[in-house]
């Protein structure tokens, strides 16, 4: 529940509209009367303007969700009169103290012929402000952009929060300005954002850690068995017979790095742990080498008759070899071959525990192997949790999904379901544990109904799908679902937000980043039009050097190729000689900084 003090007795005094007064109350809608005379801006009755009406000893506060021309009957006032419908959202009482007080909710309802009055905007602007300190300013009323719109930062974060839009209505500013004032107002809180376009690594600057392809440790003994099964298989059915290959022999792998471990460390040789006695499973979050676990599946294979048996372990050994030296991959076996047990640095650094740290760590999910993205993005879902419940939520943890319909489909035949169990766990008892949601999607008919359904603030932008339009007005606990009925007119940047985060139910427009936070595309820049053509083709083959090292080992990238423009260096700076590979990269990097700062200069 909301309740703040706001100074309404103060600025009750206001304007009020002349003949005003309740004519019909149904359930949490009243129905006001009201005159239609020329009134000031500021007091038109229209959809959208807050109207208090008196209640007794307190004052009730409803938003108009509807206006009609009244029916005149015979004999009643030729006068014109308009009937306004008003969702009841909450009440301005005293407390024991004698205060003005707000809280959402009504303890009592409007009687006939209760007068009736609209909220200016001096009222307005103290009902919003409130007097806590984790309030913070995201935008402006929609109807009056004199008063600010804010949001309960303690509420939205740690009751889970949506965006939800259709394509190009603005949702990734809205959520970067949310993020923003939420990183700003809870300075302990960890913020951890899965960006499905790589669009967020300008929007935070020096708050944030950038995370992709080339810094991202993800090794393969902290995916557990369906997550690993994922990758190996590129997202497609795995073969059960060489799945049962896996489940026997990876904890036997781990039984042997822990038994030569002890060994280094010159332990007593007691201490040997038998295979069968190291209770490890194949989803045991402990190192192992995967030149281990090839070497028992060999070892296996040579005690077989059975050629097809044998032909099984063989595919098996050759699926893994393959994406073990596929570059594209380094982020999970870097260090397959040396082992270590980095799960210390690597939770440390993902998810920013260190002391003084940035807050906010930026994923960018685009710059992975399309076939592995699901099962990222299930991992780090999943050990945000697990570090949440065995910390005992120590450090708190917002995980923001983007493109979340793709994670957590509502049609279980779609996507990987590992990853949605794992968001969905985080949704129902992530809150226990200091681990909070933030999801964003264009689709949210296509998101899982009892995920959205723990989100408590919910920022509805403009939805033209029915099938949308309908999963949001079933979501939304409000007395003001009927607010719903404004989406699909909603314009670029404006929004309807409901729930717990939000001091009222309200539609707003979210303040403006600069040019330089915005939110875009690492790709958004193109290359100059004036750009002459041997450059162009210089360009063109640069970028096909690197399409191929992204594929390619580094010995390779050491084959010669076609001829390219030298690459100039000063002589008394000796250094290894790049790689085709590498001098695409810079040459393909400088191009596209060129490009972005002639975007930005227009």
């Amino acid at each position: 529940m909301v309740e703040h003090s706001n100074g309404f007795a103060s600025a009750a005094s206001g304007q009020n509209a002349s003949g005003c007064h309740v004519c019909s109350v149904k359930g949490s809608e009243a129905y006001i009367e009201l005159p239609i005379i020329g009134t000031t801006e500021e007091l038109r009755t229209t959809v959208g303007k807050f109207m208090a009406i008196a209640a007794g000893t307190r004052e009730l506060l409803g938003v108009v969700t509807e206006v009609s021309l009244k029916t005149p009957q015979a004999g009643s006032s030729p006068d014109p009169r308009a009937i306004a419908r008003v969702d009841l959202v909450g009440e301005i009482s005293r407390d024991e103290t004698g205060r003005q007080r707000f809280r959402r909710g009504v303890g009592a309802y409007p009687a006939i012929r209760d007068r009736a009055r609209i909220i200016s905007s001096e009222q307005l602007r103290l009902i919003f402000r409130g007097d806590k300190t984790t309030f913070a300013e995201i935008g402006r009323l929609h109807n009056d952009t004199s008063v600010p719109a804010y949001v309960d930062v303690e509420n939205l974060v740690t009751k889970h929060f949506a965006v939800l839009g259709s394509t190009g209505v603005g949702k990734s500013s809205g959520l970067a300005v949310i993020l923003r004032q939420v990183i700003k107002t809870w300075r302990e809180l960890r913020v951890l954002i899965l960006d499905h376009h790589n669009e967020y690594g300008s929007v935070f600057g020096n708050e944030a850690n950038l995370v992709g392809a080339k810094n991202l440790r993800l090794p393969f003994w902290l995916f557990n068995f369906e997550e690993f099964s994922d990758v190996l298989y590129a997202g497609k059915p795995p073969v059960p017979a060489e799945q049962d290959i896996l489940s026997e022999l990876i904890p036997l792998a781990k039984t042997q790095y822990l038994n030569r471990r002890h060994s280094m460390e010159r332990t007593s040789a007691l201490r040997k742990v038998e295979p069968r006695q190291s209770g490890f499973t194949a989803d045991t979050p402990v190192p192992y080498l995967m030149q281990d676990l090839l070497a028992l599946i060999d070892e296996r294979m040579g005690k077989l008759e059975n050629r097809s048996s044998r032909m099984t372990h063989h595919r098996l050994i050759g699926r893994i070899e393959t994406l073990k030296n596929d570059p594209r991959y380094a982020f999970m076996f870097a260090n397959a071959t040396t082992g270590g047990d980095t799960m210390v640095t690597i939770l440390t650094e993902l998810f920013r525990l260190e002391a003084n740290g940035r807050p906010a760590t930026v994923i960018q999910l685009a710059s992975l192997p399309i076939e592995v993205v699901d099962a990222v993005v299930c991992v780090i879902s999943r050990l945000a949790f697990d570090f949440g419940m065995w910390s005992d939520g120590a450090m708190p943890l917002l995980l923001v999904c983007e493109e979340a319909h793709r994670f957590a489909a509502a049609d279980p035949s779609v996507g990987f379901l590992p990853s949605k169990n794992a968001l969905s766990r985080i949704a129902k008892e992530g809150r226990k544990y200091g681990v909070y949601l933030g999801l964003v999607t264009q689709r949210p008919a296509e998101l899982d109904a009892t995920i959205i359904s723990q989100c408590n603030t919910l920022f509805a932008m403009r939805m033209a799908n029915d099938r949308d339009q309908a999963l949001l007005k079933s979501a939304v606990s409000d007395a003001t679902a009927n607010l719903v009925d404004f989406v699909p007119s909603l314009g670029t940047g404006e929004v309807i937000g409901f729930g717990e985060g939000m001091p009222l139910p309200v539609q707003f427009v979210f303040n403006r980043l600069s040019e330089e936070l915005l939110p875009r595309s690492e790709a958004a820049a193109a290359l100059p039009k004036d750009i002459n053509p041997g450059s162009r083709r210089e360009f063109v083959h640069a970028v096909v050097e690197r399409w191929r090292g992204s594929i390619m080992s580094q010995a390779q990238t050491d084959a010669p190729s076609e001829p390219s423009a030298p690459i100039l260096t000063e002589t008394h700076t000796p250094r290894r000689t790049p790689t085709p590979a590498e001098a695409a990269e810079d040459k393909i990097s400088k191009a596209l900084q060129l490009a972005r700062r002639e975007y930005l200069g227009r």
